[in-house]
């Protein structure tokens, strides 16, 4: 299955992003209303500067005390993204993001900004695509 087919069938493409200089706090409550794990930091709202997780929120949290919540997104977010296309296969994706150990990558198309996938999106459609084969070779072997 290709990244294309996972973004299609999670229907919501809508990417959260925030502006660089953005507050930690501000970030942190956009990830509590929504119900996200992650924003993207982009200037304007279609390229990716950066990726701000709940995790990397925590670990500074953890490191510093709640002191970091005034920081710039800019401090905490990771600056070095992995990112995958429409046309990459979800096996390759699941593969960078268990080598990375982390769990949402923005989807790029031709420098832009198009898609966000997680973890889950993709072990869904796996293990959906598993089935499917799985229900196929049944069928075959018993004739129908």
């Amino acid at each position: 299955m290709m990244v294309q087919q996972i973004l299609k069938e999670k229907g919501d493409a809508e990417v959260v992003t925030v502006k660089p200089g953005s507050l930690v706090q501000d970030a942190a409550k956009i990830l509590a209303e929504r119900r996200i794990g992650t924003v993207v930091v982009s200037a304007d709202g279609t390229t990716a500067d950066g990726i701000l997780s709940e995790r990397d929120i925590v670990r500074e949290i953890g490191s510093r005390g709640p002191s970091c919540m005034s920081d710039s997104v800019d401090d905490l977010m990771t600056k070095e993204l992995v990112t995958c296309q429409l046309k990459d296969d979800a096996v390759g994706v699941l593969e960078k993001m268990t080598e990375g150990r982390f769990r949402h990558m923005p989807v790029v198309e031709g420098g832009k900004l198009v898609g966000l996938i997680t973890l889950g999106d993709v072990v869904k459609a796996r293990l959906s695509e598993l089935s499917m084969e799985k229900d196929a070779l049944e069928g075959m072997i018993m004739g129908h």
